[in-house]
């Protein structure tokens, strides 16, 4: 059960970061760089790092907040976020 959703995480983070800035940028550093191994392993490494700081995060939460609230704060924010770039949209 566990690889089910180390696949998930795996394809959903994969298919989020395609064409973000974040990718660009690795793109841009790579291309002018005489070591783009080394811009690689900076990448994955900064990478892991803010993973592992989402998921104690997140961890941490759950022990403290029910999921219910949890969903319903990330759900909040999502309809937020999306009203907000809506509105910029319209202006």
């Amino acid at each position: 059960m566990e690889w089910k959703s180390a696949l998930a995480t795996f394809l959903i983070i994969f298919l989020a970061e395609l064409g973000d800035k974040t990718q660009l940028m690795v793109m841009s550093l790579s291309a002018r760089s005489r070591a783009p191994h080394m811009v690689f392993l900076g990448a994955a490494a900064a990478l892991i790092a803010s993973s592992l700081v989402a998921v104690l995060a997140g961890d941490g939460l759950l022990r403290h907040v029910p999921i219910r609230y949890v969903r319903l704060a990330t759900g909040a924010m999502f309809m937020a976020l999306g009203g907000t770039l809506v509105l910029r949209a319209l202006r």
